[in-house]
């Protein structure tokens, strides 16, 4: 029980979260730092796209991890990081659609409806956003005491979102189609993994 112990401590320590979130910020500063140089490629629009959106699969991912992971290890603490990545898969994705509404349509309303209509990868990653919304907007402790046990239900939306970005991506490739079914190959394993029946709880404190 020491090395269940041990990440249990680290887990709750006060410096891990502040940590945690720094980590989250790394591919962001990369594609800043990439800007500044110059080095976006031919098609810097398709780079940042393609960047913020495998991002935003990555901390939903995740997020969606942290449960099947206390229930195998007997850590609650993991799931104490859900609402940091879970806001982070958002705020990736915020900047993945932005980087569409900006600098590929430039806010022309009319072609991003025509497109949202007539494409369907842009369809599923606009619904995909949009189930994310009230996600985000319900992620205080504050909505968690409003809604009571409406809010476990609510977040359970999350499933969905992970698979439209997926078929988001699977829709928005052309040839090589291996990533975007690894996603749904993994969040189909997160799926299972919640039906395992959890452990016994680990305390913070590791033992003497």
């Amino acid at each position: 029980m020491g090395v269940p112990g041990s990440t249990a401590a680290v887990l709750a320590a006060p410096w891990f979260k502040p940590l945690l979130f720094l980590a989250t910020l790394l591919p962001l500063a990369r594609l800043i730092v990439l800007a500044r140089l110059e080095l976006l490629g031919a098609n810097p629009i398709e780079f940042v796209a393609h960047s913020t959106g495998t991002w935003t699969l990555v901390w939903l991912l995740a997020t969606l991890a942290l449960t099947p992971l206390s229930r195998l290890t007997g850590i609650p603490h993991w799931l104490r990081l859900r609402r940091l990545l879970g806001l982070m898969a958002f705020f990736y994705a915020t900047l993945h659609l932005l980087t569409y509404l900006w600098w590929d349509q430039f806010f022309d309303w009319r072609e991003i409806w025509r497109d949202v209509g007539k494409r369907p990868f842009i369809t599923a990653g606009v619904t995909a956003y949009a189930l994310m919304l009230p996600l985000a907007a319900t992620s205080t402790d504050a909505m968690m005491r409003r809604l009571g046990r409406h809010w476990r239900r609510l977040h359970r939306l999350v499933y969905v979102v992970a698979l439209a970005g997926c078929v988001h991506y699977f829709w928005l490739v052309k040839k090589d189609i291996s990533q975007p079914l690894l996603y749904g190959a993994l969040i189909a394993l997160l799926l299972a993994a919640r039906l395992l029946p959890p452990r016994r709880r680990v305390s913070a404190t590791p033992p003497a």
